[in-house]
């Protein structure tokens, strides 16, 4: 392969990447640094909690060229999603309101990245020629943020999001693992948080152990969408009317003033899920729920964890007529693990769920 060939096309996957609505691309080794050391002592110390499965690829989430034979290079790109007309502290101060993190108020990435990378990898694999590319979004055990940072993509902030001095925080991550030897981006060395701890101190259930270090099993996020049993008691009341997610350590970070709303489709809000009140969204039936979260992050946490995590939200809310009376209507449910959390929920505003 002529040696131009390789140093010119780092310009045109930019070019194209940007054509297929990606917001930023940069290329690095099949190299995390130190970030497997990172994983490891993360996993030693119990954080993930339920989160089996990273723990269960050994070190092939570290170390590319064990995914994928012969990786050389990892191409890392960035898309926007915040969306707009936004205004997400409102909704956290209206304790009737059901809070949705701003990634999942649209229509899932995961499809819409995955299409747009296979297509870039196509276009990259008609460039080259004896080489493989292989494209990931969440489907695979890759360190992305790592391979963010190592790309140029961004510094790891304290609240262990990738953060770009221009764009903030609000973007998805996919990875291309490559065998052909491209010209690789400087990594992103400078951490610009500074002294700043407004993440660490904001966070509602205090899941930070420290900075770059994230205790998941107080994190809201994996209390809403990836732990399947009871919450924990002692946490139901700090997770407010957070029900799907929690976005507290972006809101407050100062970088994401410089976030840009994005004019993906896909990423507005659909079924006014950034806007709606507990108790509606509480008495969905289960097809009303599998019908407007068609596409939805959503339906990661099932119907069941839905009326789980809107139990907790309307057991911290102000103790009016619609809370109380949805509240009441499945106080007899049949799910023994939703049962249980709305009698908690009852029991907040005073009433006996036995009599309900």
């Amino acid at each position: 392969m002529p040696t131009e060939t390789l140093d010119s096309l780092p310009g045109k996957i930019r070019r194209w990447a940007a054509e297929l609505g990606f917001q930023d691309v940069g290329i690095t080794e099949a190299d995390t640094g130190d970030h497997g050391d990172y994983l490891q002592d993360w996993l030693d110390r119990g954080y993930h909690g339920e989160l089996s499965f990273m723990d269960a690829h050994g070190d092939k989430r570290y170390r590319p060229e064990k995914l994928m034979e012969g990786t050389r290079r990892v191409i890392s790109v960035r898309l926007d999603y915040l969306p707009a007309p936004d205004n997400p502290s409102h909704i956290l101060r209206d304790g009737e309101k059901a809070y949705v993190s701003r990634y999942a108020v649209g229509r899932d990435y995961h499809k819409l990245m995955r299409k747009r990378l296979a297509k870039l990898s196509r276009w990259i694999d008609e460039e080259l020629e004896g080489h493989q590319h292989r494209a990931f979004v969440d489907s695979a055990p890759v360190m992305e943020r790592a391979l963010a940072q190592r790309a140029g993509l961004g510094w790891f902030g304290k609240n262990t999001m990738i953060i770009h001095p221009r764009a903030g925080s609000y973007f998805f991550l996919g990875e291309i693992y490559t065998t052909a030897p491209l010209p690789v981006d400087p990594p992103f060395e400078t951490e610009h948080c500074g002294s700043c701890s407004a993440c660490l101190d904001i966070c509602p259930t205090d899941a930070f152990d420290g900075p770059h270090r994230l205790d998941a099993r107080r994190c809201i996020s994996y209390l809403t969408i990836e732990l399947k049993g009871s919450i924990p008691q002692e946490l139901r009341p700090l997770m407010g009317n957070r029900v799907f997610g929690c976005d507290d350590c972006q809101l407050i970070c100062p970088w994401n003033k410089f976030s840009k709303p994005t004019a993906e489709p896909d990423f507005q809000p659909r079924h006014n899920l950034d806007n709606t009140d507990l108790a509606e969204l509480f008495l969905w039936s289960e097809e009303t729920f599998l019908d407007r979260t068609a596409g939805s992050a959503i339906r990661r946490t099932g119907y069941e964890g839905w009326l789980r995590n809107l139990a907790v939200g309307l057991g911290n809310a102000p103790s009016t007529i619609p809370v109380i009376e949805a509240l009441k209507q499945r106080a007899h449910y049949p799910s023994e693990l939703v049962r249980e959390h709305v009698h908690w929920a009852l029991k907040r505003h005073g009433i006996d769920p036995v009599t309900a």
